[in-house]
């Protein structure tokens, strides 16, 4: 798995990729950060980052489609993929290989952000707890979406198609909710809990508010865990198409 893991991170880092999405992440965090701090009346700095956060979530999932768009959809397309699929290393391997090195350009990418509650923080306060608990449920929150991506790009050859794919699904999953309250699905009891239970977001707010509940947890990974095991089953499949 090592050997997958190394070399989709030396693509992501020995390339402008991973310095693009980065930037791109950096830029949207520090839009939102300063309209946060400019609206603020008090001169004494005290942020909780939980508005910065939700609002960044709904901007990063442009991005990550961005990040898992090339995952399998390359491989197919120049060719690639028999050599990966044909050689000694398993599936679980492959698939566990390129899922760890995007979370690895995901962790960067908060690592990066960190500037923002230090800055904070050496000018007013910061709740420590709560910031936690914000950074676990976005890093839960775009794992959950980098191996759904990634699932799409197992689909097509076409990177672009994967793109725009992971771009509906993951707002879908991250905006059931409203289509869950509107007025034809409240007619539905039964309907409307269920697709609020698949809603991304409301799961994710406890998390930037300094809650970690055990059932928010286990809905991200298990997910993860659910698009991983297809992503294999997908794979599995065309190796033994190919015999």
């Amino acid at each position: 798995m090592f050997s997958i893991y190394k070399k989709e991170v030396q693509s992501y880092f020995y390339t402008p990729f991973a310095y693009i999405i980065t930037a791109l992440f950096m830029f949207l965090f520090t839009l939102i950060f300063n309209i946060k701090i400019a609206s603020m009346d008090s001169s004494s700095i005290h942020f909780t980052f939980t508005e910065v956060f939700y609002n960044v979530t709904f901007y990063f999932i442009f991005l990550v489609p961005i990040m898992t768009m090339r995952s399998y959809a390359d491989e197919r397309k120049f060719g690639t993929e028999i050599l990966l699929i044909t050689s000694p290393v398993s599936v679980w391997k492959i698939v566990l290989g390129k899922f760890f090195a995007a979370l690895t350009l995901l962790a960067f990418m908060l690592l990066c952000s960190s500037v923002f509650p230090i800055f904070t923080a050496m000018h007013g306060g910061v709740i420590v707890g709560q910031l936690i608990c914000a950074y676990l449920g976005f890093f839960l929150c775009g794992a959950m979406f980098i191996a759904l991506g990634m699932l799409i790009s197992s689909f097509t050859e076409n990177s672009i198609i994967a793109a725009v794919l992971g771009e509906i699904a993951m707002f879908v999953f991250l905006f059931i909710d409203r289509f869950s309250e509107t007025g034809f699905v409240s007619q539905f009891p039964l309907l409307q809990k269920v697709l609020y239970a698949f809603s991304a977001k409301p799961k994710f707010a406890y998390f930037s508010k300094g809650f970690i509940r055990l059932s928010d947890v286990v809905f991200f990974l298990s997910a993860i865990a659910v698009f991983l095991i297809w992503n294999y089953i997908v794979i599995e499949k065309r190796r033994w198409n190919r015999g």
